[in-house]
Parts: C-alpha cells; sequence; structure tokens
C-alpha cells in the first residue's frame, strides 16, 4: 500500500512537471557518448562501399514471395540493402571500396505465423559468398575481412530462434572472418563475434508516426508491457523461455495495480506506450526486442531485463542514462526497484528520451536522414578502418574451412 501511494504522489508531480515541460516545448538534454558527438557525425566520404549484383533469388524474387518481411522486425537486411543502392557512399568501383556488401535476404522465408525459417538461411549465405568468391577477386584476397553482412537473426549468423540449437550450430564458419551487423547481442556468447556491430530490429517508422499523440499527454501508467509471459507451443513446461524472467514478471506482478501488463495486444498499444513511465523490455528466445524501440521512440523509459546484452549502437547511446537495468534474477523486486527511483531522476531519463536524435537513431526511415541507424551503421563500419594490413592473405594462403559446420548447412541452395 505505501508503495501505491508513493507512485501516486509521484505520477502527480511528473505530470506536473510534464506540463510545465511542454508549455516551453520540452526541454531536452543532448546526448553525448563514449566516442563523442557519434549521432551527429556524417560518415559519407569517409568510406566507400562496393555493393555485389547478386541474382535476383537471393533478394527480389524472395520479397516478392512473401513481401510480410517489409514489415517484421528482421527487415533491416532489405532496408539496409535499399539505402545503400542509393547512397552518396556507395561506389561502383570496387578496386576503391573500403568495404564489400552482399544483399541477401536470409530472414524472409516465413511461416505462415510470420516467423523466419532458420534451415535455409545458411544454405543461402554459403551459396552467395561462393558466387562472390568465383566471380569477383576481392573475397578472396581477404577471406571476407574487408566484407560485413546484415544479420538479424535471433541469433544473428547462428542462424536459429532457439538459443540451444544456435550455440550447436555457432556462427556460419565462413563469416568468421567478416564484419557482421546483427541484432543479437550478449556479452561472452558464441554467437557474438567480436568486432560486430550491434543494430536496432526493424519497427515500421511510418507506422509509429501514424500514431504519435500530443507531447503533453501526461503519462499515467506506472509499468506497461504487452507480450507473451510463456511460450506454450515451443516451451511446454514454461521454464526455458526468456529464461523464465516473463514468467516471474507475470506470477509477481499480474494483480498489481502498478503494472499494466496482459498478453493481449490493443489497438493502441502505441499510444499507451506515450502514457507510460516504465516500458518492460525482457528478453524472449533471444535477448532484444523491438520493445527497445518502440520505448526510445515513445518516450517510455525502457526497463531492460537481459543479463549481459549489447545494446544497439552503445558507443553513441547512453543506455545505462536513459533505461533502467533490472537482473534476471530481481524480477520479484521491480516493483521496490522502480517506486525507489527518484523523481528528479526519472525526470531527466525522460529530457534525453525526448531528444529527436535519439529516436532518429534507432529508426530505419524511408527515405533515411541524418544520424539514423543506417548512419549509424556506416559510422561503426568507418570506425574500423583503416583496415590492418593483416587482413589481406599471402598469395595461396587460406584460413576458413568451406566443409566445417553442420552436414545439413553443405547443402547446395
Amino acid at each position: 500500500m505505501r508503495s501505491w501511494i508513493r507512485v501516486l504522489a509521484l505520477l502527480t508531480f511528473l505530470a506536473f512537471a510534464w506540463a510545465i515541460s511542454a508549455d516551453h516545448n520540452v526541454r531536452t538534454e543532448r546526448i553525448s557518448g563514449s566516442a563523442g558527438d557519434v549521432l551527429e557525425d556524417n560518415p559519407v566520404g569517409r568510406l566507400k562501399v562496393y555493393v555485389y549484383e547478386l541474382p535476383s533469388k537471393y533478394n527480389k524474387k524472395i520479397l516478392q514471395k512473401d513481401p510480410r518481411c517489409l514489415t517484421h522486425m528482421f527487415a533491416a537486411e532489405i532496408f539496409m540493402h535499399r539505402f545503400l543502392l542509393s547512397s552518396p557512399v556507395r561506389t561502383s568501383n570496387p578496386e576503391e571500396a573500403d568495404w564489400f556488401y552482399t544483399p541477401i535476404y536470409t530472414t524472409c522465408d516465413l511461416t505462415p505465423t510470420g516467423l523466419p525459417l532458420p534451415f535455409k538461411s545458411p544454405r543461402m549465405m554459403r551459396s552467395a559468398i561462393q558466387l562472390i568468391s568465383s566471380n569477383w577477386p576481392y573475397w578472396n584476397r581477404t577471406e571476407g575481412a574487408d566484407h560485413f553482412f546484415v544479420v538479424p537473426h535471433d541469433f544473428g549468423a547462428c542462424f536459429h530462434y532457439q538459443e540451444e540449437k544456435a550455440i550447436e550450430r555457432g556462427i556460419l564458419p565462413l563469416l568468421q572472418r567478416a564484419t557482421l551487423v546483427q541484432t543479437f547481442g550478449q556479452r561472452n556468447h558464441v554467437c557474438l563475434k567480436e568486432g560486430s556491430i550491434t543494430i536496432p530490429p526493424f519497427a515500421p517508422p511510418q507506422k509509429m508516426q501514424a500514431h504519435l499523440i500530443p507531447q503533453e499527454t501526461p503519462r499515467s501508467i506506472f509499468v506497461y508491457f504487452r507480450g507473451l509471459f510463456y511460450d506454450v507451443n515451443n516451451d511446454p513446461e514454461g521454464g526455458y523461455y526468456a529464461r523464465g524472467a516473463r514468467a516471474a514478471v507475470w506470477e509477481n506482478f499480474k494483480n498489481n495495480p502498478l503494472f499494466d501488463i496482459s498478453t493481449e495486444h490493443p489497438t493502441t498499444y502505441y499510444e499507451d506506450m506515450q502514457r507510460a513511465i516504465f516500458c518492460l523490455c525482457p528478453l524472449g528466445w533471444a535477448p532484444w526486442s523491438p520493445r527497445l524501440v518502440e520505448a526510445v521512440v515513445f518516450g517510455c523509459i525502457p526497463v531492460i531485463i537481459a543479463d549481459d546484452i549489447v545494446l544497439p549502437f552503445a558507443d553513441a547511446i547512453p543506455w545505462e542514462e536513459i533505461g533502467v537495468y533490472v537482473a534476471e534474477e530481481d524480477v520479484p523486486n521491480l516493483d521496490t526497484i522502480l517506486t525507489s527511483i527518484p523523481p528528479e531522476v526519472i525526470l531527466r531519463k525522460q529530457r534525453l528520451l525526448a531528444n529527436p536524435s535519439m529516436k532518429r537513431a534507432m529508426m530505419f526511415p524511408q527515405p533515411a536522414q541524418p544520424g539514423d541507424a543506417f548512419h549509424q551503421i556506416l559510422n561503426g563500419l568507418a570506425r574500423k578502418l583503416p583496415h590492418k594490413k593483416h587482413v589481406y592473405l599471402k598469395p595461396g594462403e587460406k584460413i576458413l574451412n568451406w566443409t566445417a559446420g553442420p552436414v545439413g548447412d553443405l547443402k547446395p541452395w
């Protein structure tokens, strides 16, 4: 009861403070990360990217078969391709390229329910690499060390949605030297390659824009979450999915008036997030989810429940300042943790989240905008230049094993 009274007082205070801020065009705080003002950095002119022209069976034909790929959370691979085709960093001369990009839509093979099938992805990737290595000389001179691939699977280039099977498969051996641009990030994990660029999942920009409400709307919901707590189809016993963290949220707070949580996904979902102070962002099968993007875009303080997660563009976005980290084992104490945060800390996090640069960095808009997620990826690639001399192999030298990996992955595609 005491925490409930404290939250009522907090909501009243925040509503009053927010109204004052709204009358004066919500003051935002400047964003700076450990890498400096990277969000305002412009990589154009500092790197050149050569885009391989592949047969349409690797990309466009796959998309034509299933246009749902344009709106699911793995769509960054499609929009990154489109962005690079018209970007000033693109070069038609591979001899002057800093990076080489192979446009292959590995997640655009969907089940009827819209989930990516993992079985063809490694075969598609292997087939594309065989193609570029036999038709161009650039892969062979480095075995991919100056190439990057967008792999937005649940567990990146391990190409599976279940962690134990992803770990068993491991990163596709042919990608061991390449730079991976991927949604998955978890420290000390076999599916996270050192030097990878972690990106946010795709959330449809136009759809989110269409659901904006007046910024002076009070935030009357304390904690908000919509989604699965148990994945009964894939985890019947209920202890493996989300490592039990989501189940713990439900069991401990389903009847707590401070927590607006449910499995139902209302039509007012986006509007509700804009009325909430805290938005839960727990792990699912993988540590990340689109809620992270949605929370930032809608100014709802993300409560990150995913041990050892590597967050998108962490050298540019001050995640510790805008979010709240809660260890998976501490989920039963969520109410105490969140009600103990001082109002002035909450207000500062909200001011940081109100910065348009913050929201832009998490989005893949069409057309692209300065400082958006596309440009953050380019900044990440630019920081990895120049390539060190040792990435270039000596004549006849081989490092990668083309026949390594599960037997099924070696089948032709």
